[in-house]
């Protein structure tokens, strides 16, 4: 892996955006908020650059909206921590999709390409989340995008649902593994404002009864049936936690909650996927 060799000021016009980056989504999202804070506070801390073949030229690694931020400031030169060599791409994905995790929240889709992407490189889940730090089930939902129809894939791609609620829905909509598309759609659309263990319970009573009509089904998981609900008590510091994963993951504390407590029972084994 390649270190840092030096710090120093870099003019913009000798920098250029990689292949590597990992944020290609919303990239302009919020990118005011930063102009006016760099404006106010200045750049708290560098990008990451790497020499490329010509003289005098770096790719950025990290912090490709500080450098569009500068640009906007109409600034000549930026604060850059330049790595001893020049860095492939998979190394570059990692390093930007790593330190991308934890700043502003990446579009999913950008998390989904840059697992996949990965994933086909290391050919394990293990290793892309040993890479990237990020979890081996979030991993696995990601790269799990690639097996989705493309009908859920197009509501996925269009933020019409979230990830989770689209293999849930596939699942659901899928017999003798066979997916019929019209149900998946149907499916993920009613899921999406739901609680988790709902979307689990359509996933679960369709299995059980796959002649049972799409709509009672959907009827039943909405009116609660055979759905527990938990009550309990969290320390301060964990309730924190909890509302930086719902955040990450783009949900609300209670489905953050369900899939935390169900992604562990499926770990211990004591609950298979399809529940």
């Amino acid at each position: 892996m390649a270190s840092i060799a030096e710090f120093k000021e870099i003019p913009l016009n000798e920098l250029e955006i990689g292949t590597g980056q990992v944020r290609m989504r919303d990239v302009a999202k919020g990118l005011d908020e930063l102009v006016e804070s760099i404006r106010q506070v200045g750049l708290l801390e560098p990008i990451v650059v790497c020499p490329t073949d010509e003289d005098n030229r770096y790719e950025i690694i990290t912090g490709q909206r500080r450098f569009l931020a500068y640009q906007t400031l109409e600034r000549e030169t930026i604060w850059a921590a330049v790595l001893d060599e020049r860095v492939d791409e998979i190394t570059a994905k990692i390093l930007s999709v790593t330190e991308n995790v934890v700043r502003k929240d990446l579009n999913s889709r950008d998390l989904i390409d840059v697992c996949t992407y990965l994933y086909k490189q290391y050919g394990t889940i293990k290793a892309v989340s040993e890479e990237t730090g990020l979890s081996s089930n979030l991993v696995s939902r990601y790269v799990k995008y690639e097996q989705l129809v493309p009908e859920l894939k197009s509501l996925v791609d269009d933020n019409e649902v979230k990830l989770d609620t689209a293999l849930r829905a596939q699942q659901a909509a899928t017999l003798d593994d066979q997916t019929n598309a019209q149900d998946a759609i149907i499916f993920a659309k009613e899921m999406e404002p739901l609680s988790g263990a709902q979307r689990s319970q359509m996933v679960k009573e369709r299995q059980k009864d796959p002649s049972r009509p799409v709509d009672d089904i959907i009827e039943s998981a909405k009116s609660g049936s055979k759905i527990t609900q938990v009550v309990v008590t969290l320390t301060s510091e964990v309730h924190s936690a909890l509302g930086k994963y719902a955040s990450a993951h783009d949900t609300n504390q209670d489905n953050a909650a369900g899939m935390l407590i169900r992604d562990g029972l499926f770990v211990h084994d004591y609950l298979d996927d399809s529940q």
